[in-house]
């Protein structure tokens, strides 16, 4: 739904990965996405060059989340939030529910 005004669908599904997780790199978006990590890449320095995302290295992976510097974050966060809030349950389940640490031993799932 965003495609229109982001660009293209790529910036809209790694703007809304970072807006549900809060911060995320090439390889976990487009595993999550299916999608090739040199159009995520590409969106992502797109998106930084532009003031809309600030990048920091973690070891030899880069992290991106919105920048706080962002004069409009606030409107971007909501626009994001909206979007997701939108999203059909197999979506959100799909691409929004990933577990982001690893299960307890002996934990039933």
């Amino acid at each position: 739904m965003l495609e229109t005004l982001f660009g293209n669908q790529t910036a809209e599904r790694v703007l809304l990965y970072i807006a549900n997780y809060g911060e995320g790199h090439t390889s976990g978006i487009s595993q999550t996405f299916n999608l090739p990590k040199s159009q995520v890449r590409k969106q992502l320095i797109k998106l930084e060059n532009g003031g809309i995302l600030v990048g920091r290295n973690v070891g030899n992976i880069r992290m991106f989340q919105i920048s706080p510097r962002c004069p409009y974050k606030k409107e971007l966060e909501s626009l994001l939030e909206k979007s997701l809030s939108l999203l059909t349950a197999n979506e959100i389940e799909k691409y929004y529910r990933q577990r982001r640490r690893p299960r307890r031993t002996g934990k039933k799932l």
